[in-house]
Order: structure tokens, then C-alpha cells, then sequence
């Protein structure tokens, strides 16, 4: 019964389409296999010469001879490259058939891999999934674009592949996953001018982008990270509008204005040394960097428009020692919070632009114990109640039952707000964040008495010293322990954290 509960709780989020789409691919792929259906591996194409201006270069993933690296992992394949490989998880396997490597230099080798792959589509599976088509084709073109190749062979491979990824778009998971998809179809359709591409395209970009870039800015799945990636995409689709006259740049005032809104948002959350708030699934070495985007945004003219933080929930409190990144936002996105975590009332604290108390970061999307530690609100800097997360997050990537935001006041000196997550046994939490020049305190209010733990997790390179001469806690039942800070995917450093136990209130001062 508690199974058919958290499952009930998860799937009345849902958008109708999501459930749609997914009975039907599962019922169509049911009828394909009966038929023996199988899709072209070449389309007759026709592409042109595209202009683009300098793009960003991904973190180095390939080093020659078949050897690959991603999320700290690597692989040498010899001299066969199994495209299917799963020994380091399927992200692992995603990321080898994004070709992202391909724009790090410009090496002839890499156009024997592509051609690699060609060879072998047949036997490709997890690569011909929806997500790293729209990642590979977007690569594909951007690196023929770069070194002015011109292969039939390539592009009628890449074409059948876009007629691929148009019969299956992700509508059954929205969110990142469809927006990339159109920014996908968006290249392929300039790329082949083709005009069925480019209307499905505008559609989805139109539709996405109006939803997923909030009205302060921020993306709506809550992820530094994935705010970066998706305005990595959306630079890159305003470089390939602003410099092809193909369609008469129509949408390029849109993509601009979104563009704009998005870049100061990211402003307000890159601390002052340059890092992000490790927030929901957000971790280093994935996304390009801040000032990597913003370097990008000026080769393409594109100015930043700083609005107030409010609807992505996340508030930044700037002074001359300190910066404090707190999260007094619901779960988002509502119908697609996998990359949510239990974490209403986190917060991070930057002292003389270094890392004090941080969030405990992203190791893996595996579905596994990590993955579940990771996602808990014991991981998180704020309250758990009776043992329990705030938040039912569960599955690798699945929410039932969320926290509500019920209450919330702010003033120039303080922010204070009231969360539901614990109504089941009819407990609140309100936290208050009170901010002076040289301290902030935090005071925890619950309305009944319980078994409660507030947690502050500190960067690696903090000592217990540090902890001693900076945190005052009106409580005598706390205690040191450990914990491992995850500041990129299968990357673990021992840290220090403290939990201290409480039944109604609680007083902190953190003194910077």
C-alpha cells in the first residue's frame, strides 16, 4: 500500500502528454518489433556550408588511441570502440555517443571515429536513444562547420538520424530533455534546410523556453548546472540564427530576450571566485563555467538583463566578507524534479570568496545508495524531522510527496519562511536567516516537539579549528562527524560536517 501511495504521489504531477506519449512509444515499439520495423541508417541529404562564430570548448574527454574520459572515468578501447559499452554506467555510455570530444581540437582522428560509428550503427542500442542523437547531431554539424568537411557519407547518416529523433521526441519527459531536442532539430534543420525540421523546431523552442526560463531568469528544474548547459545551447542556437539568413533570422529578438534574462541570473548565482552553488544535481566539470557563457555571450553581442530573484526560489545575500546562497523555493520543476533534492531551506555560505559551509554536491546518477545519500536532507544544510527527507525523493530520479512553501517575509536585514514537508505528522519548520555584517544567524522554529537534526556541511579544506572560531550553537548536543563532499561525478573528499539535535528551537551564528 505505501508502494501504490509514493507511486500515486509521483505520477498526479504528471503533464497528460507525458503519460500519453510514454504508453504510446511503448505500445508502438510492441507493434515495430512484431513487424520487424527497423529505421534507415541513411537519408539522401543535401547540407550547406554554415557560418558560425567561435564556440565554447568542452572539457578535454579524449586522449588519443581510443582512450575516453568522462565523469572521472576512463576507458581505452584499443582499436575497436563498443559503442554500447555500460561497464561505467549508462551516463558513461551517453556521454561516449554525445561526441562532445569532437569540438577540443582539430584532429583527423575524429572524423575516422564518426565514420566509426557509421560503420557500426546496427549494433548501436543506448546510442540511439532520443538524448544523444540531439547531443551528437549538434556536435556532428558543429564540428564539420569548424573544419570544413564536406562527407555524403556523414550527412545522410546524420539526416536519417534527425528523421530518428523526430519520431521520438521526448515528450514523455519534457523539461531539458525535449528543449534539447529542439535545439537539436534547430541545427539539423539549418544545417539541411529543411523546412519540416525548422517548424517542429520552432514550436518546441517557443513553447520550452517560454516555460523553462523562469520570470527571474533561472531555469525551472532548480540546477545551476543544468541553467548553464541549456544557456550553453541556447548561445549556440542564437550564433547559428544570428549568423545564417536562413528563415530571416525570425527567431532571433526571442531567443535574444531569453538569452538576456537567463545570463543575469547566472550572474546573481556565480559567487565571486567564479564557482556555482552545488544545488539540486549540480556539480563542477560538466557545464561550461560562468565565465566561460559570459565571454561567449559578448563575442555574440548579446547583453545581460539582471532582474530580481524570486520565482527560481534561490535569494543571494552579497556583503563586504560574506556571500549566502539560500533555497526558500518549492520543487521543480513540478511534472519533471528528477533532478530535485530534499533540500528546502538549504544554504551555502562563501567566506572572503572561499567555500565554508557548501552543499554536499552530484557523485552520480546511478540508481544506488550514493544516489539516494546525495538527494536526502540529512545531506543538505537545513532541518530533518523525525528521520525522514522533507521531500519523497526516491528512485534515482523520481519525487512523491513534496514541501510546500507556506509562509515567506523578507526584509533588507532577513529572510524567514515556513515549509509543510512534515505535514503528514502535522509538524513546520520556519527557518529564519537574520544578516549582519559580520555574522548570520539562523534560528529553527518547529510547532510541536521532535526528533530533529539540523546539518551544517563544510568544504574540505575547513578544519574543526575554523568550525570552533566561526559557528556558536545554543545547544549542547551536537557533535563533529564526517561526510563525503562530491564536487564533480565519481570524485568523493572527506569532509567535516556537524549535526546538531533539537525538539522545537534551535539558534546558530556563524560568525565570518
Amino acid at each position: 500500500m505505501n508502494k501504490i501511495i509514493l507511486l500515486f504521489n509521483t505520477i498526479k504531477f504528471l503533464k497528460p502528454i507525458q503519460i500519453y506519449t510514454r504508453i504510446f512509444y511503448f505500445v508502438r515499439k510492441k507493434v515495430r518489433v512484431f513487424y520487424k520495423f527497423h529505421y534507415p541508417l541513411e537519408k539522401k541529404s543535401n547540407s550547406i556550408k554554415l557560418n558560425l562564430e567561435t564556440t565554447i570548448f568542452l572539457y578535454r574527454s579524449y586522449f588519443g588511441d581510443y582512450k575516453f574520459n568522462f565523469l572521472n572515468l576512463s576507458k581505452s578501447f584499443g582499436y575497436q570502440i563498443d559503442w554500447n559499452f555500460t561497464h561505467n554506467g549508462k551516463l558513461w555510455t551517453y556521454n561516449l555517443n554525445y561526441f562532445d570530444f569532437l569540438n577540443q581540437e582539430k584532429k583527423q582522428e575524429y572524423r575516422e571515429i564518426i565514420e566509426d560509428f557509421i560503420a557500426k550503427q546496427k549494433e548501436i542500442t543506448v546510442g540511439f536513444d532520443s538524448f544523444p542523437i540531439a547531443l551528437r547531431g549538434i556536435n556532428w554539424i558543429k564540428y564539420v562547420t569548424f573544419n570544413n568537411i564536406k562527407s555524403q557519407k556523414i550527412d545522410d547518416s546524420l539526416y536519417a538520424q534527425y528523421y530518428r529523433l523526430y519520431d521520438n521526441l521526448e515528450y514523455h519527459l519534457l523539461g531539458n530533455h525535449l528543449l534539447e531536442n529542439g535545439f537539436s532539430l534547430l541545427f539539423g534543420a539549418y544545417y539541411f534546410q529543411d523546412d519540416v525540421l525548422y517548424k517542429k523546431a520552432k514550436k518546441i523552442l517557443i513553447q520550452e523556453l517560454e516555460e523553462q526560463v523562469l520570470d527571474d531568469g533561472g531555469h525551472f528544474e532548480l540546477s545551476v548546472m543544468y541553467h548553464q548547459i541549456m544557456l550553453f545551447r541556447l548561445l549556440d542556437i542564437i550564433n547559428l540564427v544570428k549568423n545564417n539568413s536562413w528563415k530571416n533570422q525570425e527567431l532571433q529578438f526571442f531567443l535574444i530576450r531569453k538569452a538576456e534574462s537567463m545570463l543575469g541570473w547566472l550572474e546573481q548565482m556565480t559567487y565571486q571566485n567564479g564557482d556555482i552553488p552545488l544545488v539540486n544535481d549540480s556539480t563542477h566539470g560538466i557545464a561550461p563555467t560562468s565565465k566561460e557563457l559570459f565571454e561567449y555571450a559578448k563575442r555574440l553581442n548579446i547583453k545581460t538583463k539582471v532582474l530580481a530573484l524570486k520565482e527560481s526560489g534561490y535569494r543571494k545575500i552579497i556583503k563586504d566578507k560574506y556571500e549566502c546562497m539560500i533555497d526558500i523555493g518549492a520543487v521543480g520543476a513540478t511534472y519533471i524534479p528528477g533532478h530535485a533534492h530534499s533540500d528546502t531551506f538549504n544554504f551555502e555560505l562563501y567566506q572572503e570568496k572561499k567555500p565554508f559551509i557548501v552543499d554536499t554536491g552530484l557523485s552520480t546518477y546511478e540508481t544506488n545508495e550514493r544516489r539516494m545519500i546525495e538527494r536526502s536532507t540529512l545531506s543538505h544544510n537545513t532541518v530533518e524531522i523525525n528521520a525522514k527527507n522533507q521531500s519523497e525523493v526516491w528512485g534515482g530520479f523520481r519525487v512523491g510527496k513534496r514541501a510546500n512553501i507556506s509562509y515567506t517575509k523578507e526584509t533588507q536585514k532577513s529572510i524567514e519562511a515556513t515549509h509543510d514537508g512534515y505535514r503528514d505528522e502535522n509538524i513546520k519548520h520556519h527557518r529564519l536567516w537574520i544578516f549582519e555584517e559580520d555574522r548570520v544567524i539562523i534560528e529553527d522554529t518547529l510547532n510541536r516537539k521532535s526528533n530533529a537534526v539540523a546539518s551544517l556541511h563544510f568544504h574540505p579544506n575547513v578544519t574543526e579549528k575554523e568550525i570552533l572560531n566561526h559557528i556558536v550553537i545554543e545547544n549542547e548536543h551536537w557533535s563533529f562527524s564526517e561526510y563525503e563532499y562530491a564536487s564533480e561525478f565519481n570524485k568523493l573528499e572527506k569532509a567535516i560536517c556537524i549535526h546538531i539535535h533539537f525538539t522545537m528551537k534551535l539558534k546558530v551564528t556563524i560568525k565570518v
